[in-house]
């Protein structure tokens, strides 16, 4: 069984990280909701989009060794990997920001896993070269398909239902903040823990 898992939102938990450094340069009230979300509707909503894409890549950049890691993914992973589960980490992410200082952005996620111990033999031991990082969707897609995930889990419905996703691939929704609906052919989760559950139930973990 080989389990694919996406990186941005998925793993990563930037709501704090995000508002911090919005307040700090100024770029909104201290009385904006401490998400990601939050911040990205107050700068979009006040025609400051150039703001919110210079922002992005500073976090993802320069900030990035800063970020979180949603609860239960590392204990999760950890035990997948001494069940023995294949893992894998696809995700659509360019290499520098649109706009702003030129961040090396996929070195800057390399260092991060590093940090939080993915690729240490007495955690997870996740290998670099089962690391990707497309520069586009369609490439992601492509990606799952070639390395033959069983499973795939992400935070965007329109990556898990984009056309020419694998058919046979177990399709997990990461929806913490409940933003989704109910979608055809996806499993919903919230938390780690409920993706925990779901895989159990077909697959039990050690």
């Amino acid at each position: 069984m080989l389990i694919g898992i996406d990186f941005d939102n998925t793993i990563v938990c930037y709501d704090e990280l995000f508002y911090r450094v919005a307040v700090e340069q100024r770029l909104i009230p201290v009385s904006v909701h401490a998400s990601k979300s939050a911040v990205r509707g107050y700068l979009e909503e006040r025609e400051q989009g150039d703001a919110w894409t210079e922002l992005q890549g500073y976090v993802y950049g320069a900030r990035l060794s800063e970020a979180e890691v949603f609860p239960g993914a590392l204990e999760f992973l950890g035990r997948c990997a001494r069940s023995g589960y294949g893992l894998c980490i696809i995700s659509h992410k360019t290499r520098y920001p649109a706009l702003g200082p030129r961040y090396d952005l996929h070195q800057a996620a390399q260092q991060w896993l590093e940090m939080q111990g993915f690729f240490d033999a007495n955690k997870i031991g996740l290998s670099r070269n089962q690391v990707y990082f497309e520069l586009t969707q369609e490439a992601k897609v492509d990606r799952i398909a070639e390395v033959g995930c069983s499973v795939f889990i992400d935070d965007l419905p329109e990556v898990l239902t984009k056309r020419g996703f694998p058919a046979k691939v177990k399709r997990i929704l990461f929806d913490p903040h409940r933003r989704h609906g109910p979608e055809m052919g996806l499993y919903h989760t919230t938390s780690w823990t409920e993706i925990e559950q779901l895989i159990r139930c077909s697959n039990p973990l050690s």
